[in-house]
């Protein structure tokens, strides 16, 4: 669905001649397209929205490392480019959550998971990671967890 929702935009992008956003999706769907051959080697297969999301996020997070070199380089024309790539990419990424809503979220799965902490305290990394890594960065879920 979000593979479908990127290549319909890169045909828009090339019908409005949008140079930027065309090659950043382009961009965007060779790192997908690589992952899927990654994963499947014979023949490729498509790979699942939680695995095309990450992959997104990657690339997202390798952007910002760049912005963050460009500016300490001075370079900012590369950075505002970059820039720009990454507000492409992020209009495809869920919204982030809050400090406040992730420690309710993971207050949450405490709750539910109860039974399963007890017998195994180090499951709850597994369980929050599995369900929150789209919605928050891991470093943050981990910094909530070990308090």
């Amino acid at each position: 669905m979000l593979r479908q929702q990127l290549q319909t935009d890169q045909i828009q992008a090339l019908k409005n001649h949008n140079k930027i956003k065309l090659e950043t999706l382009r961009y965007v769907l060779s790192e997908i397209k690589n992952k899927e051959i990654e994963k499947n080697p014979p023949a490729g297969g498509e790979l699942s929205d939680e695995d095309t999301l990450t992959a997104l996020q990657k690339v997202s997070k390798r952007l910002e490392e760049a912005i963050v070199s460009f500016n300490k380089a001075k370079r900012q024309d590369l950075a505002k480019e970059y820039q720009d790539q990454l507000n492409i990419i992020k209009t495809y990424l869920p919204a982030k959550l809050t400090d406040e809503q992730l420690k309710k979220a993971v207050e949450k799965i405490k709750a539910e998971n109860q039974e399963t902490i007890q017998k195994n305290p180090k499951a709850i990394i597994g369980i929050c990671m599995k369900q929150l890594r789209s919605k928050a960065e891991p470093k943050k879920i981990m910094k909530l967890l070990s308090q």
